[in-house]
């Protein structure tokens, strides 16, 4: 099995994904260091009595409330039981692995002064396959305190979780997998909520299913150009070195190689000198997605790379800071901007398919094709292409003053990235819709079609999902959506690289 060395460099999103797939987990040497100096500056805070959120004092609006010394660690243990809110289906447990595996990488930044018992607690939970119920609603975006309140509560036995399958109390969990309950010292109740683990844990898994949506959705175009004749001429070289996106030169590169063979690209394979719009701007519309996907994924690394922590410690300073790491403002701008770049490329798609549409009629002869499932799909995926275009509304302005006025701001971040793995399965639907509509047309073509080698594949594909599948529109449509991630592939057909009469 795949292990997850944790230390002082950030953990990186592609590790982050690997531990949400089962990875094993395991902190270096150097991030136990960087933990326990942490702890030994909360250590020296406390012995002197200073005063300091949340650790010296509640929170809140009873920030300026100075706590005992008796009061101290009872206010740990209160946090989490009083943070614990939310409501809605609890997250999946790959969000669930995600969450725990960031609060883990930002406690071995060294901001957050947990003691090394949480950090080993958190690891043997991943590795043991504990996965706490948690809540889908329940943070604003200011730190997900009331989801991580729920994964602290496991932590120290309470709660429930799932674990082999099984869902049990957080103590029983923990039992059968041999972890003894967490007992909370100093801030380590308030290092376990103050963290937004939810929020960039799911943005990775966003990011990267973003990206395979954004693969698929140039095969999606390549087929329609087949089905359609469409001019290749938007993907020459030339075009993408003359507006200097890398987003855009990739995409074309990428419809390039799915071309490639195609009669298409012949002297004769185009019927116009230019079509229209949803055809001629898919570079640029599918590489802003790209961009977009890949500014994403650098909110979600910055994250990963911050001691996000409220107080912050400061070794180095020997110095607990208040402050407002916890707000993911970037992030949660680029969950945003995110959206809106999916619902341009829905929004391609489905115009597309009324050029689709009109082929279909335009070449068929004699009588009309048993099934034409793409046909059937049409309105379907006029319905979800508004409700993706709907979606790209920005999540960040809308959450309310809280706490009576003391937490006036807040960024909207899960919201964000829960709207955008909506958007990304919308965008999915779209083009699932879009890859059975050219089958159905290169089917009723006069003629076989030569098709290039990743186009060829892709239509393999979608014979084999309607071949799979009950006879029924909404049957294959499933089946191809679980499929699209397969589309990456530009190889050939077997056994040949042209259509299926």
């Amino acid at each position: 099995m795949t292990t997850v060395r944790i230390g002082v460099a950030p953990v990186s999103v592609d590790d982050l994904l690997a531990v949400v797939d089962g990875a094993r987990v395991e902190l270096e040497p150097a991030a136990r260091e960087r933990i326990a100096a942490a702890r030994a500056v909360v250590d020296e805070v406390l012995a002197a009595g200073t005063a300091v959120y949340g650790l010296t004092t509640q929170v809140g609006h009873l920030r300026d409330t100075r706590l005992t010394a008796e009061e101290v660690h009872r206010e740990q243990q209160f946090l989490v039981l009083s943070h614990a809110g939310g409501i809605g289906p609890p997250l999946p447990v790959p969000v669930v692995r995600a969450a725990i595996a960031v609060r883990l990488a930002g406690i071995a930044r060294g901001g957050s002064g947990a003691s090394p018992a949480v950090a080993d607690t958190l690891a043997a939970m991943l590795n043991a396959g504990v996965h706490p119920v948690v809540p889908a609603t329940g943070s604003v975006g200011a730190a997900d305190v009331a989801q991580m309140a729920w994964i602290a509560q496991v932590a120290v036995g309470l709660g429930r979780a799932e674990h082999r399958g099984e869902v049990l109390a957080g103590g029983e969990a923990l039992r059968r997998a041999g972890i003894p309950p967490l007992v909370l010292t100093g801030k380590d109740g308030l290092a376990l909520v103050s963290a937004n683990g939810v929020s960039v844990g799911q943005a990775a898994l966003v990011v990267a299913r973003a990206a395979r949506a954004a693969a698929a959705a140039d095969v999606a175009a390549a087929l329609s150009m087949e089905a359609t004749r469409a001019n290749p001429s938007v993907l020459h070289p030339a075009v993408g070195r003359a507006k200097g996106v890398p987003g855009q030169v990739a995409a074309a590169d990428h419809l390039r190689d799915l071309l490639a063979g195609s009669a298409l690209l012949g002297p004769d394979g185009p019927v116009s000198v230019q079509d229209a719009l949803s055809f001629r701007v898919v570079p640029q519309v599918h590489g802003a997605l790209r961009e977009y996907v890949a500014a994403a994924r650098a909110a979600v690394q910055a994250e990963l790379g911050a001691a996000a922590d409220n107080p912050l410690v400061s070794v180095e300073d020997r110095m607990l800071l208040s402050n407002g790491n916890f707000h993911p403002m970037v992030l949660a701008l680029a969950a945003d901007a995110l959206r809106i770049a999916l619902a341009h490329v829905g929004q391609l798609s489905e115009r597309r398919m009324s050029h689709l549409w009109e082929a279909f009629f335009r070449q068929m002869t004699g009588p009309p094709p048993t099934a034409a499932y793409g046909l059937a799909l049409r309105y379907p995926a006029a319905a979800v292409s508004a409700e993706l275009e709907q979606l790209a509304a920005p999540a960040t302005l809308d959450v309310p003053s809280l706490e009576f006025g003391t937490e006036d701001h807040a960024t909207g971040a899960p919201l964000g990235v829960r709207k955008a793995d909506a958007a990304v399965g919308l965008l999915e639907d779209v083009l699932a819709v879009e890859l059975l509509l050219a089958s159905d047309v290169l089917a009723t073509a006069p003629a076989p079609a030569v098709l290039g080698a990743g186009t060829a594949a892709a239509l393999h594909l979608v014979h084999g999902a309607v071949a799979a599948a009950e006879p029924y529109p909404d049957a294959v449509h499933r089946v191809l959506r679980a499929h699209l991630a397969d589309l990456e592939s530009t190889h050939p057909a077997e056994p040949d690289a042209t259509s299926a009469p």
